[in-house]
Order: structure tokens, then C-alpha cells, then sequence
């Protein structure tokens, strides 16, 4: 799923992410531990509502500890676990119509 963009649900506001200075959100990009963020229209990551509900800095919407085994993110993909539940999904999925 790598590079893709997906319209997931964001069921509230919440879950701001919080890094208590730019020397972790900085650690925490470089290291890719951000694997999950929101974006407009374009694809572009975003701090602006609606696009980014709740303000998250750089649009991070999910981090992971390094070994990638646990994530911590705010949308919620499990609202969108059959294909016509998605609000968007990229073209070259090969899915069937919505019934």
C-alpha cells in the first residue's frame, strides 16, 4: 500500500498528534515513523480542515515504533473493510461497482 492515497474514515477530531518539540517530529520523520498521513485533494499532506481534522502537525496521522510492529494512528480504515464503504480508492484498483 505503499505511496498510496486512500479516503478513510476520520470519525472525530481527536487524536491530535503531539510532539513536544520540533527535535521529535523531526526524529520521528526522518525515521519514517510516520507512516499514515492526511492529505487534500491534491495528495499533499495538509494542516487544514477538513482535509486534517484535528490540526496534526506536518498532516501525521499514524506513527510506529521502529520494527513497524505497533501502530498508533487516528483514522479509523477498520470503517472500510468492504470496497463500497470507501469514500475514495485509487483508480487502479481493480474493484467491482458499489452494489
Amino acid at each position: 500500500m505503499e505511496g498510496s492515497t486512500l479516503g478513510v474514515c476520520a470519525a472525530d477530531g481527536k487524536g491530535r498528534a503531539y510532539f513536544p518539540d520540533d527535535g521529535v517530529l523531526d526524529l520521528v520523520l526522518h525515521s519514517k515513523l510516520a507512516p499514515v498521513r492526511y492529505c487534500d485533494d491534491d495528495g499533499n499532506e495538509t494542516l487544514f480542515y477538513p482535509f486534517n481534522l484535528n490540526g496534526s502537525p506536518l498532516g501525521v496521522a499514524a506513527v510506529c515504533s521502529p520494527d513497524g510492529r505497533h501502530l498508533a494512528m487516528m483514522p479509523h480504515p477498520e470503517h472500510c473493510f468492504l470496497m463500497w464503504q470507501f469514500p475514495r480508492y485509487p483508480q487502479q484498483w481493480d474493484a467491482e461497482e458499489r452494489p
